[in-house]
C-alpha cells in the first residue's frame, strides 16, 4: 500500500509541474507578445502569482478541489485498488501532457487530469458506474463556459475598451493598457494557480482519504464531513503550490508562442481584453466550483477579441490544431489510462 502511494505521489507531483510547465505559459502569453513584459519577467511574476493563487483561493473557496475529489465513486473494499488506477491516471497524464507540449500544442492537463481519473475508473469497474455522472455534468458546463463564454466575453470586452476609449489619444491609451495589460496577465496567473492547483489538490485529497482506509495506522490524515467534501490540510497546498512554480519557473516559450503570436496578433488593449475575459470566466468558475480548463478559456478569449475586427484576424489553422488537442485529449487521454489501469492492477 505504501508503494503505491508513493507512485502517486511522485506521479502527482511530475503532473503538477508538467501543469505549471506548459499550461502556466498561456497566462502570460499576451503580456509577453504584446511586449508589456520580458520573458524573464513574466516568467518570474507567474511563478508568484501562480503560488498565491493556489494558496489563498484554496483556503476562501476549495469548491473545484470538492469536484474533482468526487470524480471517482470507490465501493468499500476497493481502497486498495483506487489507489493502483490513480497512479495509472497520473502516468498517463504525463505521457499526454509531454507529448502534447513536444509538439508545441498547448493542451489542458484540466481536460488530461479529468479523461485520466475517468478512464481510470472505467479500467477499475469496467463500466462508468464508478464514475460520478453529477461530477462529469459539471466539466461539460465547465467546457461550455471555457468556450462559448470565452469567446464572448473576449469580443464584449475588446468593443467595450474601443468604445470607451475612441477619444483618447493613442499614445495615453497605450500607457494605460501598458500596465493594465501587466495586471490582467497577473490575474491570469493568479486563477490559473486556483483553478489547476486545485484540481490537483481534489485527486490528492482522494488517494490519501483511500491509503487512510486501507492503512488505519497511516499518519495522514484527512476529514470527510457528511457531504463528501474534504478538509484541504496546510501542507497539501503549500506542496502544489511550490511545485505548480517550479514548473512554471522552466517557461514554455514554444507555448507562447503559439497563443500569444502565431493565433493572432494583438495591441495592447486587445491582450488587455482578452485577459480580463479569461479571468473573469475562470473566477466565475472557482467560486461556483466547476473545472474548466485555463488554456481552453484563454484561447478562446483570444479568438473573440481577434474576430471583433473580423473573422480573418484569426488564424483559425492554429485555433483549428488547439482544438482538435482538446477534442482527442478525452478519448486519447482516456483510453491511455484505461489501458495503464488494467496494467497496473496486474502488476500490483
Amino acid at each position: 500500500m505504501w508503494f503505491s502511494l508513493i507512485v502517486i505521489v511522485v506521479l502527482m507531483l511530475a503532473v503538477i509541474f508538467v501543469n505549471g510547465w506548459t499550461d502556466a505559459p498561456n497566462a502570460i502569453a499576451t503580456a509577453v507578445s504584446t511586449r508589456v513584459i520580458t520573458p524573464a519577467a513574466a516568467v518570474k511574476m507567474a511563478v508568484v502569482m501562480n503560488f498565491l493563487g493556489v494558496l489563498i483561493m484554496t483556503v476562501l473557496s476549495p469548491k473545484v478541489a470538492d469536484t474533482l475529489s468526487k470524480m471517482i465513486v470507490i465501493n468499500p473494499g476497493q481502497e486498495k485498488d483506487a489507489l493502483v488506477v490513480l497512479a495509472a491516471a497520473m502516468f498517463s497524464i504525463v505521457i499526454w501532457a509531454t507529448a502534447a507540449w513536444y509538439f508545441g500544442i498547448p493542451t489542458s492537463e484540466s481536460h488530461a487530469l479529468i479523461a485520466g481519473v475517468t478512464g481510470a475508473a472505467i479500467g477499475l469497474a469496467g463500466g462508468f458506474d464508478q464514475v460520478s455522472k453529477e461530477q462529469w455534468m459539471l466539466v461539460l458546463i465547465g467546457l461550455l463556459i471555457s468556450s462559448v463564454l470565452g469567446f464572448i466575453s473576449g469580443w464584449i470586452s475588446v468593443k467595450g475598451i474601443e468604445i470607451a476609449f475612441r477619444k483618447v489619444k493613442r499614445r495615453t491609451a497605450d500607457k494605460v493598457f501598458h500596465f493594465g495589460e501587466m495586471a490582467a496577465a497577473a490575474m491570469m496567473a493568479f486563477l490559473h494557480g486556483a483553478q489547476d492547483g486545485q484540481k490537483f489538490i481534489g485527486i490528492f485529497l482522494l488517494s490519501i482519504y483511500y491509503f487512510r482506509i486501507a492503512e488505519p495506522s497511516s499518519p495522514f490524515i484527512v476529514e470527510r464531513m457528511a457531504d463528501g467534501s474534504f478538509g484541504v490540510p496546510w501542507y497539501l497546498i503549500v506542496i502544489c503550490s511550490v511545485v505548480m512554480g517550479l514548473g512554471t519557473s522552466v517557461g514554455g516559450y514554444r507555448i507562447i508562442k503559439a497563443v500569444g503570436m502565431d493565433m493572432v496578433k494583438l495591441q495592447k488593449y486587445q491582450g488587455f481584453a482578452s485577459d480580463m475575459a479569461a479571468s473573469f470566466c475562470l473566477l466565475l468558475s472557482t467560486l461556483t466550483g466547476v473545472p474548466v480548463s485555463t488554456t481552453h478559456t484563454k484561447t478562446t478569449a483570444i479568438m473573440g477579441v481577434g474576430a471583433s475586427k473580423r473573422l480573418s484576424a484569426v488564424n483559425w489553422l492554429v485555433a483549428r490544431d488547439m482544438i482538435l488537442a482538446w477534442v482527442l485529449t478525452f478519448p486519447g487521454c482516456g483510453l491511455i489510462s484505461f489501458l495503464m489501469a488494467k496494467l497496473f492492477l496486474k502488476l500490483f
